[in-house]
Order: structure tokens, then C-alpha cells, then sequence
């Protein structure tokens, strides 16, 4: 009996472009509802990215993207720490983006999926009145939970990837910790002072 609840709740996941399609409806549909939303209330915003959307995220994957190499040399406890302040961080970035998607118009492009695919890549433009659309491509793989987003590529440009040259300077100039008590303070999460002078050179790269 459980396999078969398994199955059928595998079955009813939507197909990773519905799940963008429906992510990008929720989106808009909230901002046009909302006053707040509407007008880019980061106090509004973030909670909502953090309930609505990371939750389709593969946040550990994405860290491990976005860590490069480094992710070898943490610790159990470092790559737990990193994968909390990184998840933080895309909720700053992701805020930013909601705040500047009122007045959007979001297509999201049909995917064929076969049965056997574990990794696909959905594609959609987003274009606001008066400029050119902006392509999205999300990086997405089937988990036992249902399609995850592990990267997105905005104009051909991965957003994983541009953290890891960041990430891959501090952990140069002050080691996986000196990345986390950065990370942590642009978090706002208190650890970030200490040693602040050690840890200059990533905070000036590390956005937003």
C-alpha cells in the first residue's frame, strides 16, 4: 500500500514545465494581489520566496554547484552551514527579482519529457512592457520528492556559476570559514564581524 501511495503522489507531480508555468502564474497572480508585493517590500518579499519558491529548489545541489571544488575540502558541518547561508542568499537575490517582476509577462516554453529523463532544462522568457524579453533557463533533475530547480541560467549566464568565482576567490584568500562568517553577514545573521577585516576581499564580490 505505501508503494502505491508512493507511486500515485509520483504520478500527480506536475511535469517541470507546469511547475514553472504554475510558479510563474503564482508569482504574478500574488504582486497583482498584494500592494506590498507590488511595490518591492523586501520585508514582503522574502518571506514569500522563501515559503513559495526555494521549496522547489534542490538547495544542496545548488551549493555544491556553486562551491566548485571547495565543497570537497568542507566539513559535514561546513557543507550544512554553507547550504543554509547560501539558501539565505537566494532569497536576497531571488527578493530582487520579484520586486522587478510587476507589470511582467512570463512564457514558459513546452517540454516534451520522456518517462526515463532525470534531468531536463526548462526554458521561458520574461518581458516587461517597453523592453526586450529576457530568456530563463532552468537547470531541473527528478528527485523522490518531485522536480527540483538546482541552477538557472539568466541570458545564457548561470547564476550557480557566477557565485562559485566569488566564492572561489574568498575561500582562496581566507578559507571555507572566512566564505561562511561572509555569507553569514551579508545575511544579516551576526557571524560576519568577526574577523570582518579577513574577510574583505569576498564581500566586495559576493552579491547582492
Amino acid at each position: 500500500m505505501l508503494v502505491s501511495a508512493s507511486a500515485l503522489a509520483l504520478a500527480q507531480e506536475p511535469a517541470p514545465d507546469a511547475l514553472i508555468r504554475r510558479l510563474s502564474e503564482e508569482v504574478l497572480a500574488a504582486m497583482r494581489a498584494d500592494p506590498e508585493l507590488r511595490a518591492g517590500n523586501p520585508a514582503k518579499i522574502g518571506p514569500f520566496v522563501d515559503q513559495k519558491i526555494l521549496p522547489h529548489f534542490d538547495l544542496v545541489r545548488a551549493t555544491q554547484i556553486a562551491m566548485g571544488l571547495s565543497w570537497r575540502s568542507a566539513t559535514p558541518e561546513q557543507r550544512e552551514e554553507l547550504t543554509r547561508e547560501f539558501s539565505a542568499l537566494l532569497v536576497r537575490t531571488y527578493t530582487a527579482a520579484v520586486a522587478n517582476s510587476r507589470d511582467s509577462e512570463v512564457t514558459v516554453i513546452p517540454l516534451r519529457v520522456r518517462p526515463s529523463d532525470t534531468e531536463v532544462t526548462v526554458r521561458s522568457q520574461v518581458k516587461r512592457p517597453g523592453e526586450q524579453p529576457v530568456s530563463f533557463e532552468y537547470e531541473m533533475e527528478k528527485t523522490s520528492t518531485g522536480w527540483k530547480v538546482y541552477d538557472l541560467r539568466i541570458e545564457g549566464i548561470s547564476l550557480m556559476s557566477t557565485y562559485r568565482t566569488a566564492f572561489a576567490e574568498e575561500v582562496r584568500n581566507n578559507g571555507v570559514e572566512g566564505l561562511i562568517r561572509t555569507l553569514s553577514g551579508k545575511n544579516g545573521h551576526g557571524n560576519g564581524n568577526r574577523n570582518a577585516s579577513a574577510t574583505g576581499t569576498g564581500k566586495a564580490a559576493i552579491r547582492p
